[in-house]
């Protein structure tokens, strides 16, 4: 074999190498364009959705509709199932058509006593003796009343008692060292409560100008009984012909 019919076999082979990677590259080329342009489904917001959007409600309240669109339009790490946020809160607000990703989510035992949190519910700290609220009883989750025995204005001494708050959520329980030394012996115990904005104000009244004490509702089928104020003289009266 000559120099010449070698140089041109090897000429000849590499055009053949050339042109099958330009096939493939072409063929990859259209298929990766065929697919981007198929379309895909993807859940997208109904409507705006507020930072601290719980996962679990956006999901019972339909809060999110499917659409098609092409495969390329796709964000990265979009859901494919409603289910992947069901754990999740939101972190930052989604607004309406955005595609649902898990970016915007946070976990909600990361949010702690704020994932709790919606529309008019406020939590609130108060301190009291161990017997107040429970302390070594109440447990995160609990359901409580409050219970005040209240002064009247009428008479420095008379005083009448009613639960004056029903059903309120134990969001936390705790003590504080700090303050255990001007209170009792056994020190005194905190308790953060689930309450509306208005809730707090007989609340806060009823920590800051009566005796108190917090009472634990069943964990099922909790009723309550009508209610009523209790005073010496219905206290003496009750029974008595």
């Amino acid at each position: 074999m000559t120099y010449r019919i070698r140089n041109l076999l090897v000429a000849v082979g590499l055009a053949l190498v050339a042109m099958l990677l330009t096939l493939y590259y072409v063929t990859n080329y259209k298929r990766s364009v065929q697919d981007s342009q198929k379309s895909a489904q993807v859940y997208v917001a109904s409507h705006d959705l507020p930072a601290g959007t719980a996962g679990t409600d956006i999901v019972k309240q339909h809060d999110l509709k499917v659409v098609s669109m092409q495969r390329r339009d796709v964000v990265p790490g979009a859901i494919s199932s409603p289910s992947q946020i069901a754990g999740l809160v939101l972190s930052q607000e989604v607004y309406s058509g955005e595609q649902i990703t898990t970016r915007p989510f946070t976990d909600v035992a990361a949010q702690g006593i704020r994932a709790q949190l919606k529309g008019t519910m406020r939590a609130v700290q108060i301190a009291g003796d161990p017997n107040q609220v429970l302390a070594g009883t109440l447990q995160p989750g609990d359901h409580v009343d409050l219970v005040a025995n209240l002064h009247l204005q009428t008479s420095s001494t008379a005083t009448a008692t009613r639960i004056v708050l029903r059903d309120l959520t134990v969001l936390s329980t705790g003590s504080s060292a700090a303050l255990s030394k001007s209170a009792s012996p056994s020190g005194t115990s905190s308790v953060i409560l689930a309450v509306t904005d208005t809730q707090v104000q007989r609340l806060f009244y009823v920590v800051k100008d009566a005796d108190w004490t917090l009472e634990l509702r069943p964990v099922l089928n909790a009723v309550d009984s009508p209610e009523r104020v209790e005073t010496l003289d219905t206290i003496l009266r009750e029974g008595v012909r």
